[in-house]
């Protein structure tokens, strides 16, 4: 049964995808992600992945909720657009010098755009994926800590976080199974929508994640 919240939540959706790929507003949106592109990586995924949170409470809980310590989760989800914007840059040329120098194979045509694609996505996904998670892992748990009135240090903090689950679960299925063939696919797209369909994924990666832990 929908909700008001479902509603609200579905329309706010609705509307920053219309503003996004509405032709009218779709300009002004590549005109700003071009000149302004780690403000809008900012906004961009702190608005969406926070979004993803909220979604994600709302199918654990069967109601809609805020995440502990919601306002400073969204600055570092900000934060993390921010180097998304980077590192999608860097690997992308990286890739791409590496295959002109021959340390790649690369080919012509539509099969040069997926290979193009593959390694930067499987690149990105190995190296920077499993540090990015985390150092976002961390910074939830040091968030929740500080909110729920303590006083935490680096060690607490890591020692409260299940590292064997996160290698064997996060690392070890999400990254293979999800993060690089989706991101295979968003690097195939023109290089102005990579950053928001990566936000959009962290929405359906939360989906996806909330659903097997109520199961």
């Amino acid at each position: 049964m929908r909700t008001k919240g479902d509603i609200l939540w579905l329309s706010a959706l609705s509307a920053l995808t219309v503003f996004i790929f509405m032709p009218v507003t779709n300009r002004l949106f590549l005109a700003v992600t071009m000149e302004h592109p780690y403000v809008m990586g900012f906004v961009k995924f702190a608005l969406l992945a926070t979004m993803g949170e909220l979604l994600t409470i709302r199918i654990l809980k069967g109601a809609w909720g805020r995440p502990v310590g919601m306002g400073y989760k969204a600055l570092v989800w900000g934060v993390v657009g921010l180097t998304i914007v980077l590192m999608f840059g860097l690997f992308n040329a990286g890739v791409e010098g590496a295959t002109t120098k021959g340390l790649l194979p690369g080919a012509e045509g539509i099969a040069g755009r997926f290979l193009q694609a593959f390694f930067t996505g499987t690149l990105l996904n190995l190296t920077y994926g499993p540090a990015f998670m985390a150092a976002h892992r961390i910074s939830d748990t040091y968030i929740d800590q500080v909110v729920a009135g303590n006083r935490p240090t680096l060690g607490s903090v890591v020692g409260e976080i299940d590292w064997p689950g996160f290698m064997r679960f996060v690392v070890g299925k999400t990254i293979p199974f999800f993060w690089i063939p989706v991101q295979t696919i968003n690097f195939m797209l023109p290089a102005q929508y990579r950053v928001v369909v990566a936000a959009y994924l962290s929405i359906v990666l939360g989906i996806i994640l909330a659903y097997a832990r109520r199961k």
